[in-house]
């Protein structure tokens, strides 16, 4: 995949792709999480964190994904690729097929594509203030952007240890959890995501459209 970096346009082999789930920092939140998702149906994780695997063609930097239905959403994650051995940061939206996700978590990461920006920045230059990059995003409502998620990568586990949990190879890349969602994870018809590095004053931005397909029966 072609990404923008700081010395210029990269491309980066992306063979594999994985997606962390339950990475929150504090316990007693993802384990309230855990609880919350079990009384709508959803099965409790065998551990957290854990690490998902997805079909490396979901990985996209399209403006417009198509999805089955209505009950789809996206979620902004800190996006780690590994290339050419070097590790970068970038962002990505974890699309996922709610109604899905109530039989089968692995089963809704496969359904939707995985929009990522076309920024990258080296993990090498974020050493000592990964905690104090931003992350915010927002979701088109009765075309209206309100805001859906606002918080730091402090929230999240350290990712360094997500790399390691996951045994990250090179020619991988890995969506790595995320915030919470303000007023409850919901559907949108667009999704606009942003990462913003305040020592270094740059950002990293996308967008997309949900295109829903009816299902047929």
């Amino acid at each position: 995949m072609l990404f923008q970096t700081p010395q210029g346009p990269r491309d980066l082999s992306v063979a594999q792709v994985f997606v962390a789930g339950w990475t929150g920092r504090d316990s007693g939140q993802v384990q309230h999480h855990i609880r919350e998702l079990e009384a709508i149906g959803v099965a409790p994780p065998s551990e957290t964190p854990l690490f998902y695997r997805v079909s490396a063609a979901l990985l996209c930097q399209s403006d417009s994904i198509q999805v089955l239905g209505p009950d789809t959403s996206g979620e902004a994650e800190p996006l780690i690729v590994r290339s050419g051995g070097r590790t970068w940061l970038g962002l990505a939206s974890d699309h996922t097929d709610r109604k899905l996700e109530t039989h089968s978590v692995a089963h809704s990461k496969q359904a939707c594509m995985k929009p990522a920006a076309g920024t990258v920045w080296p993990m090498d230059e974020l050493a000592g203030h990964l905690d104090r990059i931003e992350i915010r995003s927002w979701l088109l409502e009765n075309e209206a952007w309100v805001a859906y998620q606002d918080g730091t990568l402090a929230q999240i586990l350290p990712l360094e240890d997500l790399i390691a949990g996951a045994a990250l190879p090179d020619g991988a890349a890995m969506l790595c959890g995320t915030v919470p969602a303000l007023g409850g994870v919901r559907a949108g018809d667009g999704f606009s995501m942003e990462l913003h590095d305040p020592v270094r004053d740059r950002t990293i931005r996308a967008a997309y459209r949900t295109v829903s397909l009816d299902i047929v029966t």
